[in-house]
């Protein structure tokens, strides 16, 4: 299982597991990082400590030892549908 801190810059993943006890499973959990919830990875600091993310609408700084204790999956965006509706024939919107 992936952990976010080996997600790369610019990709848009799903938490899918909080690992941990007590104290820093709540911080993270505190910080908006739950399950299900979707993290938009930044950018990573110069010397590669700390992770910056977008998460909940806000930025935010994760140090890569508590960035280890989120497992992740990769997020599929979803096939857009085609509304047959909204064209003619030619293909030009009505």
């Amino acid at each position: 299982m992936a952990t976010l801190k080996e997600a790369a810059v610019g990709t848009t993943v799903k938490v899918l597991k909080i690992r941990g006890e007590g104290a820093i499973k709540r911080r993270i959990m505190d910080m908006g990082i739950t399950k299900g919830v979707e993290v938009y990875i930044r950018k990573l600091a110069p010397l590669g400590d700390p992770i910056e993310v977008t998460v909940r609408g806000y930025e935010l700084s994760l140090r890569k030892a508590d960035a280890e204790n989120i497992e992740v999956g990769k997020l599929i965006p979803e096939e857009q549908e085609h509304d047959d509706q909204c064209c003619d024939l030619d293909g030009d919107k009505q």
